[in-house]
């Protein structure tokens, strides 16, 4: 037999995809600044030469990237709260899985953005008497972001890709709202075809336009 393919049910739900991607769009937009910033810190912790710093940013940084995004968002909702001895709720589980998972990658992409400045630079500005933080703001920072741009982008569209992962903790993204929908309609061909269609029309601008920005780079 040949499948009927039939969308009319599914536009009648569009108000709860509508609300899913609200919720997809949101967790990426917050988990990729908490990211960035706990990626930072992280890079900056790892190149401080304190041993009491560096070794447990590394620590986090390799158990981060060395374990999958899935069963640390489990975890931080499962484990976490037994460890600590309090109650998470989903969307804060979800958004601390998602930050850290992120938060090592970003950090590997500041470590390499920083180490490909020249050496000269760094020792020009100690010698015009910069203290490390005028140092990185004015003169390093300003060129290592340029050149890491290209693969920041790319790590959000990773991140916005993840974000499908936090339906297994009930929060209403995308994915969840589908299950409803599918759940309700008996389509599920059609609801998960809509789910992809929209990720598309989403992450295919956002794909154009790192590769834009790697050509312009190297161009």
């Amino acid at each position: 037999m040949t499948y009927q393919w039939d969308f009319g049910p599914i536009l009648q739900y569009w108000s709860l995809f509508r609300i899913g991607l609200e919720y997809t769009l949101g967790f990426t937009l917050a988990s990729a600044i908490v990211g960035m910033v706990a990626g930072l810190l992280l890079t900056l912790a790892r190149r401080s030469g304190w041993k009491i710093l560096s070794i447990p940013a590394g620590a986090v940084v390799e158990i981060f990237r060395c374990t999958p995004a899935l069963v640390q968002l489990v975890w931080c909702y499962y484990a976490l709260p037994v460890v600590l001895g309090l109650s998470l709720p989903p969307a804060t589980a979800a958004l601390l899985a998602l930050s850290l998972y992120g938060a090592a990658f970003y950090s590997e992409i500041f470590r390499a953005g920083l180490d490909s400045i020249d050496r000269g630079q760094w020792d020009a500005a100690a010698a015009l008497g910069m203290t490390p933080f005028t140092m990185m703001r004015r003169i390093i920072l300003p060129q290592a972001l340029r050149r890491m741009t290209a693969p920041l982008v790319s790590q959000v569209v990773l991140q916005l890709k993840n974000t499908s992962l936090i339906s297994v903790v009930t929060v209403p993204d995308l994915v969840y709202q589908g299950q409803m929908v599918a759940s309700a309609t008996y389509k599920p061909l059609e609801v998960y075809t809509t789910i992809a269609i929209i990720y598309f029309l989403i992450l295919f601008p956002m794909t154009q336009g790192a590769r834009l920005l790697e050509r312009r780079r190297h161009g």
